[in-house]
């Protein structure tokens, strides 16, 4: 049986659900069957994962009749050939629209996994079991669900939300270092976002968190999805606020993009994209030359690149970033901070100054 859990809601009417934290839930059945509607159970997982942690989740579904498909591990991965053997398996073993999908894994195996239950005829549920620092912290929760195209980072996919989301702390026992510095990185957005007492908290925090302990994993996380939950709530499809999730991520996409999908982590690449927009307000003149300094020492303390690839040039971000999905009308806009703690999504810079934070 799993120790304390606590658990927080994402309110959003018919498409409500509980987000459960603890360690040890992956032994724990209660956590999934009040979620599942059939016998049937589709756990889709990666070559990495799957031999650490499917065993034990097939112990906890032994009510079940549990399939399985595995992937193969990488962001490179996440593309169209490789979603289509999510749907292979599932055509192939018969799974009704009663069926229930169960993403073990990380941010990629919980995109893809939610994209194909949303898809899979019209839709059917999905149970997201997060297994990263990144993953548990942002990309399960939300409903967002994508792959990757040549041109641009989740280009394709669809707002689906799932039926619970159990992150079991335990998993994280497992995680390379390089990891848990990459998931670090959505950790600070949060504080940067809408939450100066947790950045500040974090300030003093990040080598307890990078050592793996319980008690600062814990409030970490559960801060993390709060806040994630909370502007869900208000903003489920992106129209206007959920923007300032994506901190970061403008520039962080260009260098996922223009490095080869697995080269830099999503998190490194996002924390190369706090420290731009960082730059970047600053220079319009929102943040102090010791406001900068301080989001630049939580990012190396968390050890995170805060520049991108030596070898990208302006030209090349500008050509990447004129593909992110919060371009509108051909305007760029950029998630940027008025203040620590609290960010907003504008258009209103001169391109001079955007300029001023790209490679020469």
């Amino acid at each position: 049986m799993s120790d304390t859990v606590d658990i927080l809601n994402v309110d959003l009417g018919e498409r409500s659900y509980p987000i459960y934290v603890g360690a040890n839930l992956l032994s724990d059945a209660s956590y999934f069957t009040k979620h599942i509607r059939s016998k049937k159970v589709m756990i889709v997982s990666n070559t990495t994962v799957a031999p650490l942690y499917e065993d034990k989740l097939r112990a906890a579904l032994t009510d079940f009749d549990v399939d399985s498909v595995i992937l193969p591990d990488g962001e490179q991965y996440k593309n169209w050939d490789t979603l289509n053997l999510i749907f292979d398996a599932l055509l192939e073993k018969k799974h009704s629209r009663n069926t229930t999908l169960i993403a073990l894994g990380g941010g990629v195996i919980g995109d893809m996994t939610g994209f194909a239950a949303a898809s899979y005829q019209r839709g059917v549920d999905f149970i997201q079991v997060p297994t990263t620092l990144l993953s548990q912290v942002d990309s399960s929760v939300g409903g967002k669900t994508a792959i990757n195209h040549p041109l641009g980072k989740n280009m394709i996919g669809a707002f689906y939300q799932p039926k619970a989301v159990v992150i079991d702390t335990a998993s994280l026992s497992t995680l390379p270092e390089r990891e848990v510095s990459a998931g670090l990185a959505e950790v600070v957005k949060y504080g940067l976002i809408r939450d100066l007492p947790f950045f500040e908290w974090l300030e003093k925090h990040v080598s307890d968190i990078r050592a793996l302990d319980e008690a600062s994993l814990r409030y970490a996380i559960l801060t993390s999805c709060a806040c994630k939950a909370s502007v869900v709530e208000e903003d489920e499809t992106e129209g206007g606020v959920r923007a300032i999730l994506n901190l970061g991520h403008t520039f962080g996409h260009a260098i996922e993009t223009f490095s080869g999908y697995g080269n830099w982590l999503h998190g490194e690449a996002v924390g190369a994209g706090i420290a731009m927009a960082a730059h970047m307000s600053k220079l319009l003149g929102c943040l102090s030359e010791s406001d900068e300094e301080r989001i630049l020492k939580v990012l190396n303390d968390c050890a995170l690149p805060i520049r991108g690839p030596e070898v990208m040039s302006a030209q090349d971000y500008l050509e990447l970033m004129s593909v992110d999905k919060k371009v509108l009308d051909g305007t760029l806009r950029l998630v940027l901070m008025d203040r620590l703690g609290f960010a907003r999504v504008t258009d209103d810079f001169e391109h001079s100054t955007l300029l001023k934070v790209l490679p020469n």
